[in-house]
């Protein structure tokens, strides 16, 4: 008798589930990645319970056909790239085509979805991978994507999720770096109905800096540019030395607009930093890597979160050097902040920031809608500062 079986299909979907999907946090960052890879300039994202009871996104992107919707169930069927070549120039966030399958073989997944110019949306309902029913349905331009039962099929997984408050910390933490590297896309998440975090979208990265760590953090930020021409520009802010923290936590690197962990970045920091901070303190840091996609390799791990950089040497020393250069020039004039609306707000903290007043609300007609869910997409904001790292295994 052969030894060597071909699995079944809900097994194999299982098993690549378990490389995309192992926490609600990592369903949350695939479908904002969707959203922003549709050109969205609003996302809401609602959870229940942390997330293991609901969670709903919502944007006003592009939206999509019923048999793009239907054909996107299908795993390594995507719309983002079309050949092997493709993989060496990615500039969006998804290109492999596994993140709704895998979500839809661990949980029930609802899709509510309009493309632009169509009268009418669809609904689409996938239950332990397979899709359950499909039909038209009036809905505002854009995607909802509604995930319930979250490894009801799979209680092995189901037993490693962590209390409510450590799966929620999780998500405001990647909503709040979503929100960082895309300043000109509104944010809202909120928790069992209330508002948790909310950014403006106004386009400006220090009004996204406020409303990320706060007012009074903001205020000790400094510019950081290594400049034009180059191949390498790294750009972002970071704190004066007197502003640190006990943990990296409070440092987020992108390349490309795309969230990373890149211990480059995080050297070229310590480097820059020696001398000016003690031994056990970090400096909070919002740094932005823009490099030809052709000389970046984004695939190199099933989150996406790791890159490989065909220059290492030159990212660490444009790093390095917009570091130093900002904190040479550490006595010059605190940047301007957005100005302060005359009505303050209770702010939610776990960790070391003053209370602050949020960001002004954005103008009636900037961005637009997502749908009744986002009709007044700022009330009651309420800001909060990241509490987690990225989502570590285990945690």
């Amino acid at each position: 008798m052969a030894k060597v079986v071909v699995l079944e299909k809900d097994v194999a979907d299982k098993i690549a589930a378990g490389e995309v999907v192992d926490r609600p946090a990592s369903i949350v960052k695939e479908l904002v990645e969707n959203s922003l890879d549709a050109g969205a300039t609003r996302v809401e994202v609602e959870l229940e319970e942390g997330g293991r009871r609901r969670i709903t996104v919502t944007d006003n992107g592009c939206g999509m056909m019923l048999e793009d919707a239907v054909l996107a169930l299908e795993r390594h069927a995507t719309s983002k790239i079309r050949a092997a070549d493709d993989l060496y120039a990615i500039r969006t966030l998804g290109f492999r085509g596994e993140a709704l399958p895998s979500i839809a073989a661990v949980s029930t997944l609802r899709i509510l979805t309009c493309a632009e110019g169509e009268e009418t949306g669809i609904a689409v309902t996938v239950e332990r991978g397979e899709v359950s029913a499909a039909e038209q349905r009036g809905a505002p331009r854009g995607t909802q994507v509604t995930v319930t039962e979250l490894f009801a099929n799979v209680p092995a997984r189901l037993k490693f999720l962590k209390a409510v408050p450590t799966e929620l910390s999780h998500i405001v933490d990647l909503v709040i770096r979503f929100a960082l590297s895309y300043p000109d896309v509104a944010f809202r998440l909120s928790h069992n109905g209330r508002a948790v975090f909310a950014s403006q979208g106004s386009g400006d990265p220090l009004n996204t800096v406020v409303a990320a760590y706060g007012r009074e953090v903001a205020r000790e930020m400094l510019p950081v540019d290594s400049g034009e021409g180059a191949p390498v520009r790294v750009q972002g802010y970071i704190s004066r030395p007197a502003v640190t923290r006990t943990s990296r936590s409070y440092q987020s690197f992108f390349v490309n607009r795309r969230l990373v962990r890149t211990p480059i970045l995080t050297r070229a920091l310590d480097e820059a930093y020696k001398g000016y901070v003690p031994a056990g303190r970090f400096p909070i840091a919002c740094l932005f890597v823009t490099v030809d996609p052709a000389v970046v390799d984004v695939n190199v791990h099933p989150t996406k979160m790791e890159v490989r950089f065909a220059a290492e040497r030159d990212v660490f020393q444009a790093a390095l050097r917009a570091a130093r250069q900002a904190l040479a020039g550490a006595n010059l004039a605190m940047p301007a902040l957005p100005p302060r609306v005359e009505q303050s707000i209770q702010v939610q903290t776990a960790g070391e920031r003053p209370a602050v007043a949020p960001p002004p609300a954005p103008s009636a007609g900037s961005g637009a809608p997502v749908g009744e869910a986002l009709e007044d997409p700022f009330a009651g904001l309420v800001v909060r500062e990241p509490v987690a790292d990225l989502a570590p295994k285990g945690k």
